[in-house]
């Protein structure tokens, strides 16, 4: 049922929202000539369902809470040691992801990364819009190398943009640096591509959580990303530049690049920042999600019988 007819029947629902459509719509996100219009839409459809809302799980800790703030306590529950969520009027607000880490699998040892003179950069994501910012990574690696940098970059991923980012590259003169896998399967294989890599860089215009990047933290690698929507969550200050601007970018991924200290430092950070998303931990703040929605369904059922 849509929520609309959910609220006029005062029966309780549910969300779980994963990103933000005034990012998705924004300039040089989607290339439709409603965009404008389909921008203010979906923000103020998604801002309307989460007031109306019994509960809210949000994917990021506070982006987008602060842009679709729901009408009961907004409870963050991001350290390990979980406290419970608080119910207010009946409304619950609180935050987990889909990423789920497999502790056993997913996590690796910080690196110790030493001076070397060639380096492999990765990103992963889908090419089928431009919400990853692609475009902008190959630009940025372009004046990297102009700069002297010896650089290589895997991105992984496939969609309808795939030729047009390849036939970038090639005009840039860096094709033979940049390799294009298409898509790879979760797990395993994309973890062996995160190994043989340097530096993760996502360089997205939109995101809710990613979870390529935390991934890729708890992988040990040190990570570049642009200051929008969750990222910000994850990656401190010096790990993060504006997005659309390639400039800016080759700038830190030569900063970074340069000093392995550094890198060393970012690769402890990321993993202990990514334990937050291990699965155990998660699962606490998803189970009392749900049953917070039952609770609400239960009492609202028992009040239509009665």
């Amino acid at each position: 049922m849509m929520e609309g007819a959910l609220s006029e029947r005062s029966r309780p629902f549910g969300l779980e929202v994963v990103g933000d459509p005034y990012d998705v719509f924004g300039p040089g996100v989607i290339g439709h000539p409603l965009r404008p219009l389909l921008r203010w839409h979906f923000s103020r459809r998604l801002r309307q369902q989460c007031l109306a809302a019994a509960g809210v799980a949000y994917v990021t800790k506070l982006s987008l809470q602060k842009r679709y703030p729901t009408q009961g306590m907004n409870v963050s529950v991001s350290d390990v040691d979980l406290a419970p969520g608080t119910i207010i009027n009946r409304k619950l607000a609180t935050h987990y992801s889909s990423v789920d880490l497999d502790r056993d699998s997913a996590f690796s040892a910080p690196r110790q990364p030493q001076p070397k003179e060639s380096f492999r950069l990765v990103t992963v994501g889908s090419l089928e819009q431009r919400y990853k910012g692609t475009d902008i990574l190959i630009d940025a690696i372009a004046q990297c190398v102009k700069a002297g940098f010896d650089l290589t970059a895997v991105i992984v991923g496939d969609g309808r943009y795939r030729p047009d980012l390849m036939a970038q590259a090639e005009r840039a003169g860096i094709a033979s640096r940049i390799q294009f896998p298409g898509w790879v399967p979760a797990g395993k294989a994309v973890r062996d591509i995160l190994d043989q890599a340097d530096l993760f860089v996502l360089p997205s215009r939109t995101e809710g959580l990613p979870r390529a990047l935390i991934e890729a933290m708890a992988r040990g690698l040190p990570c570049l990303g642009t200051a929008v929507g969750g990222i910000p969550e994850l990656l401190e200050g010096d790990s993060l530049v504006a997005p659309n601007d390639a400039s800016a970018l080759a700038n830190s991924i030569q900063r970074v690049l340069s000093n392995p200290s550094a890198m060393g430092t970012m690769s402890r950070r990321n993993t202990v920042v990514a334990s937050e998303y291990s699965s155990d931990v998660l699962k606490e703040r998803r189970h009392e999600f749900y049953l917070h929605l039952r609770a609400c369904a239960e009492a609202w059922d028992l009040a239509r019988r009665t």
